[in-house]
């Protein structure tokens, strides 16, 4: 009874010890890179396989960049399982980040296929975006002043205390934006095919809308002044022994604050939520 105690004990302190290190947050890769001219503003992009990104805008004047593996459990390897008996397992850490910067435009990779790569990012408030992501990790964004340009295949976008102007798509999840300001006659679009479309606008935004949803439904506390659609398109061929055919775009149209740039909303499995901010 006693040996067994022992063994028991061992097992747990073991069980122990693998915890603690599984909770260990692996080494970051960190970086600081200034743009070409600091005193104009640049363009950020970056792209990730496997993983998310966060972006917040600061009043410095470098690219402060944070690239991280994701924390996961230890994947069992059965060809190396008895050869590695005795031994501890070290945590591949390295993200294989890349940072090119050329003429006030800087490029940020990952060079992981295998692991999950999550950067942290900030950088100055008065700087253009364009933002890509595929699998695993959300896009969020916050703080900042530019053209903003984001895709995720499956994962959100968030993007906070915007000002400037936005093009977001999320094919998989929710697209969900809150301006502060917008630029003035700039065109915008927001979509998804699985998500829900959620933007917050200034209460004197101005726009001509476009709403479009198969599957869900369009809610709003703007006073949208809804209008006809104008998109239409019609073939007439009956003179050649054809036939006459006319399609209406499903979509609705309307007009905020008087009208203004056009900007379309469009998801094929969720709802519209077009807010008045405060």
């Amino acid at each position: 009874m006693k040996r067994f105690d022992q063994y028991l004990s061992c097992a747990i302190f073991s069980l122990i010890l693998a915890a603690l290190a599984y909770s260990q947050e692996p080494i970051a890769d960190r970086v600081t890179v200034p743009f070409s001219d600091p005193a104009r503003p640049g363009l950020f992009k970056a792209g990730l396989m496997n993983g998310g990104m966060t972006i917040k805008g600061y009043e410095g004047k470098e690219v402060i960049i944070e690239a991280r593996v994701r924390a996961e459990k230890p994947r069992k390897n059965e060809k190396s399982g008895k050869k590695a008996l005795g031994l501890r397992r070290l945590e591949i850490t390295s993200t294989g980040l890349s940072v090119e910067e050329e003429d006030n435009v800087m490029s940020v990779g990952t060079e992981s296929m295998n692991r999950t790569v999550d950067l942290t990012i900030q950088i100055p408030k008065n700087t253009s975006l364009k933002l890509s992501c595929l699998n695993d990790g959300d896009i969020k964004v916050e703080g900042v002043n530019g053209e903003i340009e984001v895709n995720n295949t499956n994962g959100a976008v968030t993007l906070t205390n915007i000002s400037g102007s936005v093009v977001a798509h999320a094919l998989n999840d929710d697209v969900i934006v809150t301006f502060a300001k917008i630029t003035p006659d700039k065109s915008m679009s927001f979509s998804s095919l699985n998500g829900d479309i959620d933007v917050t606008f200034p209460p004197d935004f101005k726009a001509k809308v476009k709403m479009k949803t198969d599957n869900g439904d369009v809610y709003s506390d703007f006073d949208i002044k809804l209008e006809a659609a104008t998109n239409r398109m019609e073939e007439d061929t009956r003179k050649e022994g054809g036939r006459y055919r006319l399609k209406v775009e499903k979509a609705m149209y309307g007009i905020i604050n008087g009208g203004g740039p056009e900007m379309q909303f469009a998801t094929f499995n969720g709802d519209i939520y077009i807010r008045r901010g405060k």
